[in-house]
C-alpha cells in the first residue's frame, strides 16, 4: 500500500511541477510542410529529386546511429535494478508468445481481404517483370534460420554497439544487465552510470532531430522523382486496400484487445504517439521512431525492464505490418499474371515467409526480398512478378512502418498489464494530457525512482 501511495505522490507532485515551453511542435509542422515540398519538387523535377534522395538516407542513418546505445541504456537499467531474473523471463516469454499469435492473426486478416478484393486480376503485368531474380538472390543473402541465430551473437563485446544490428544490442545488454544484478550493491555506482550516459544519449537524440525536415524531403522528393504519381494511380486499388486493412488491424483488432485487456483506448494512444507517426510517415522507417518510442513508453507508466524487452525484441520479431504486406502482395502478383494460388498454397507460402521475414529483419528492403525469396522457393514461375510491387513498394513501406509501431507500442502497454508491470493511474494521467511528455530530454526522472521493497519493484540509484 506504501508503495502505490508513494507512486500516486510521485505522479500527483510531477503533474503541479510546471514543464518547459515546449517548441518542438514548429518541427513537426515543418515536417509537413517537407513532406508536401518533397511530393511537389519530385513530381515536377524528378531528376533533381532523386539527386536529394541521399538527404532521407543520412537523416535515417542518424537516427539508426542512435538505436544501439538507447536500447542497451534502457536495458542495462531496467534488468540490472530489478533482482528476480524470473520476472524479466516472464516478460520476454509472453512476449515472444503474444508476437507469434499476433503474426499469425494479421497473417490471417491479409488472406481474407486478398482473396476478397483480388486486386491484381485482369492485369498484364508482362513489360515490369524482370526484377524479382534480383530481389530473390538478396533475399538468400541474408541467411535462412540459423544464420538468423548466429548473427544474434556479435564478433566482441563492444562491436554490439557498433554494428548496428538491434539484436545484437539486446543479447549484449541482457548479459550485461543480468550481470549487474547478480553484483547487487556493487553495481549501483555502475547503473547511476549508464542513467547519465542515458540522458547523453536521448539529449543527442533531440538534437537529431530537428533535421527530420530536411530528412523528410529528401525521401519524398526521391520516390516521386523515381516512380512519378502515374505509378501510385496505376497501383491504387492494392495500395488503399493495404492502408484499409492496416487501419482495421490497428483499430478493430488491437484496439479491441488494448481496450479488452488494459481499458486504454486506442485513440488516446495514437493521439500520444502522433508525433512519432508524423516522423516515420515522412522517413518510412519505424526505425526513427524507436528510440523516442522507448522513452515515452517508460513515461506512460510502463516499467523499464518491461519497455527494454518488449520494444526492442518486437522489431525483428512483431512485424504485423509486414506479414499483412507478404500476403496481400502475393496474391496480388499471383492474380495479375493469371496463376492464382490455392488456399493451401497461400498458407503454406505466407506462413515460410513470416518466418523468414525474422531472418532478413533489419536489411534494407526487406520486404521486398522476403517476398522475392518466398515466391522463389514456393512458386518460381511468380517470381517476375515481383517488378510491378517495386514502383509503389516505397509508398507502402510506410504503412508497413506504421503498422509495425502501432503494434509495439500496443504490445507493450498489454504485455505490462499481463505483468503487472505498468502504473495504471500514471497511464491515463498521461494520455489525458496531464502529464505531457518532456521533449527536451525525453528522460524521465521521477517514474520508476522509488526504492526496491521486495522483488517485483524497480530501484534507479539516485
Amino acid at each position: 500500500m506504501s508503495d502505490n501511495s508513494d507512486r500516486t505522490t510521485v505522479t500527483a507532485e510531477t503533474a503541479q511541477r510546471p514543464v518547459p515551453r515546449d517548441r518542438t511542435h514548429w518541427l513537426y509542422l515543418a515536417v509537413i510542410v517537407a513532406v508536401i515540398a518533397g511530393i511537389l519538387v519530385g513530381w515536377q523535377a524528378p531528376e533533381f529529386g532523386q539527386d536529394v534522395g541521399q538527404l532521407g538516407t543520412m537523416f535515417v542513418n542518424l537516427i539508426k546511429m542512435m538505436i544501439a546505445p538507447v536500447i542497451f541504456c534502457t536495458i542495462v537499467l531496467g534488468i540490472g535494478s530489478v533482482r528476480s531474473a524470473a520476472n524479466v523471463g516472464k516478460v520476454g516469454g509472453l512476449a515472444l508468445g503474444y508476437f507469434l499469435v499476433m503474426s499469425t492473426v494479421a497473417l490471417g486478416i491479409g488472406i481474407v481481404v486478398g482473396n476478397l478484393l483480388e486486386p491484381g486480376s485482369g492485369m498484364n503485368i508482362a513489360k515490369t517483370a524482370k526484377q524479382g531474380a534480383k530481389l530473390a538472390d538478396q533475399a538468400h543473402a541474408a541467411g535462412g534460420t540459423w544464420e538468423f541465430i548466429q548473427s544474434i551473437i556479435p564478433t566482441t563485446l563492444l562491436s554490439s554497439l557498433t554494428t548496428g544490428s538491434v539484436l545484437q544490442a539486446l543479447f549484449i545488454a541482457l548479459l550485461v544487465g543480468f550481470a549487474l544484478q547478480a553484483m547487487g550493491k556493487a553495481g549501483e555506482p555502475i547503473l547511476r552510470g549508464v542513467a547519465s550516459v542515458q540522458k547523453l544519449v536521448f539529449r543527442i537524440l533531440s538534437m537529431i532531430l530537428w533535421l527530420a525536415p530536411i530528412g523528410a524531403f529528401g525521401a519524398i522528393a526521391n520516390v516521386v522523382g523515381k516512380t512519378g504519381l502515374d505509378a501510385v494511380k496505376q497501383l491504387a486499388l492494392l495500395m488503399i486496400a493495404f492502408y484499409l486493412t492496416c487501419l482495421v488491424f490497428i483499430f478493430g483488432v488491437l484496439g479491441v484487445l488494448l481496450w479488452g485487456v488494459s481499458r486504454v483506448s486506442v485513440f488516446k494512444l495514437v493521439r500520444y504517439l502522433a508525433r512519432e507517426y508524423l516522423l516515420i510517415l515522412g522517413t518510412s522507417s519505424s526505425e526513427s521512431a524507436l528510440p523516442r518510442l522507448i522513452a515515452k513508453m517508460q513515461h506512460l507508466g510502463v516499467e523499464r525492464t518491461t519497455v527494454g524487452v518488449v520494444v526492442p525484441t518486437g522489431y525483428s520479431f512483431n512485424l504485423d505490418g509486414t506479414a499483412i504486406y507478404l500476403t496481400m502482395a502475393s496474391l496480388f502478383i499471383a492474380d495479375a499474371m493469371g496463376k492464382p494460388l490455392s488456399i493451401g498454397e497461400q498458407v503454406g507460402l505466407l506462413l515460410f515467409m513470416i518466418v523468414a521475414s525474422k531472418g532478413a529483419a533489419g536489411v534494407t528492403g526487406a520486404g521486398l526480398a522476403t517476398l522475392a525469396g518466398g515466391l522463389q522457393s514456393h512458386r518460381p514461375e511468380l517470381l517476375d512478378g515481383v517488378g510491378l510491387i517495386v514502383g509503389i513498394d516505397r509508398f507502402m513501406s510506410e504503412a508497413r512502418a506504421l503498422t509495425n509501431f502501432s503494434g509495439n507500442a500496443i504490445a507493450t502497454v498489454l504485455i505490462g498489464t499481463w505483468t503487472k508491470t505498468i502504473d495504471v493511474d500514471r497511464v491515463h494521467t498521461v494520455l489525458d494530457r496531464k502529464l505531457p511528455f518532456d521533449e527536451r530530454t525525453m528522460v524521465d526522472d521521477d517514474h520508476g525512482s522509488q526504492p526496491q521493497q521486495d522483488d517485483t519493484k524497480t530501484l534507479v540509484p539516485a
